[in-house]
């Protein structure tokens, strides 16, 4: 039954477009074209104005729950990027922690004796050495372990205030559009009250830019939920140990945190 219906709709359509190709020569297309257009303009005008205001009521209105949705996701994002903030400084005051370790460790080891006093506990001086060279590397994986974290809050907070306002626009431009709704409404009244008895039109051009100006939102909501989405990606450097002679590691140390970074060494004091 199907195919009998397939088979005589094309059948229709090709003898229609034959006919109208021996009447009309090659304008038959433009001649179709233009008999769509207006049966499109036909149809259109002959939609109550009322139900177009409505239409744009309800589009507007189902802006609403996307709205609510990330508004949710702006809160819990504001959440995660406190627990991170919170994390960065339990990491700052552990290194600071572990620096002042580190360079006590470094100032034992600079005397030359074989046996080492560190908290009135005495050690094999290869022992220290082991102990400070551990400790060394754990510090540099920590500090870049702590730079990565540092730059996934600087993105993420970045990401979260472009969110909040894409959000503060997309409020502000749907009070517009409902305040362009209702004067549309209040348009349609007036000349609906001064044409008793006469036929008349309202130009759909208003109602149309505003569905135009609708979508625009719903897809600057879209973004904001991908800003959202996206985080950074922590990359830790995988730090290679190798042997370190004593004079070799002090230096390193020295070095080091000679150009550490003010705010570690002000946090190493406290």
């Amino acid at each position: 039954m199907l195919r009998r219906i397939v088979k005589y709709g094309l059948i229709a359509a090709v003898v229609l477009g034959a006919g109208s190709l021996l009447a009309f020569g090659t304008d038959a297309w433009s001649y179709i074209s233009s008999s769509a257009r207006a049966m499109r303009r036909t149809v259109k005008s002959g939609v109550p104005v009322e139900f177009e205001l409505q239409r744009a009521r309800d589009l507007l209105g189902q802006i609403v729950p996307e709205m609510h949705a990330n508004i949710r996701l702006i809160a819990q994002e504001e959440v995660a990027i406190a627990n991170l903030k919170d994390d960065i400084a339990r990491s700052e005051t552990g290194l600071a922690d572990e620096k002042a370790r580190i360079e006590k460790l470094a100032g034992v080891m600079a005397s030359e004796a074989t046996v080492l006093t560190v908290s009135d506990r005495s050690y094999p001086r290869q022992t220290v050495k082991d102990d400070l060279a551990r400790r060394f590397e754990r510090y540099k994986e920590a500090e870049v372990v702590l730079a990565g974290k540092r730059k996934l809050l600087e993105t993420r907070d970045a990401s979260l205030q472009n969110a909040v306002r894409l959000l503060d626009k997309a409020k502000h431009q749907k009070a517009l559009l409902a305040d362009r709704i209702e004067a549309l409404a209040g348009q349609y009244r007036l000349v609906q009250a001064a044409s008793v008895g006469s036929r008349f039109q309202i130009d759909s051009s208003k109602i149309a830019q505003t569905q135009k100006v609708i979508d625009e939102i719903k897809d600057r909501l879209d973004v904001a939920e991908r800003v959202l989405a996206h985080e950074g990606q922590l990359v830790e450097t995988a730090v290679e140990v190798d042997t370190t002679s004593e004079a070799d590691l002090l230096t390193q140390v020295q070095e080091h945190f000679a150009g550490a970074p003010k705010a570690l060494a002000e946090a190493g004091t406290r």
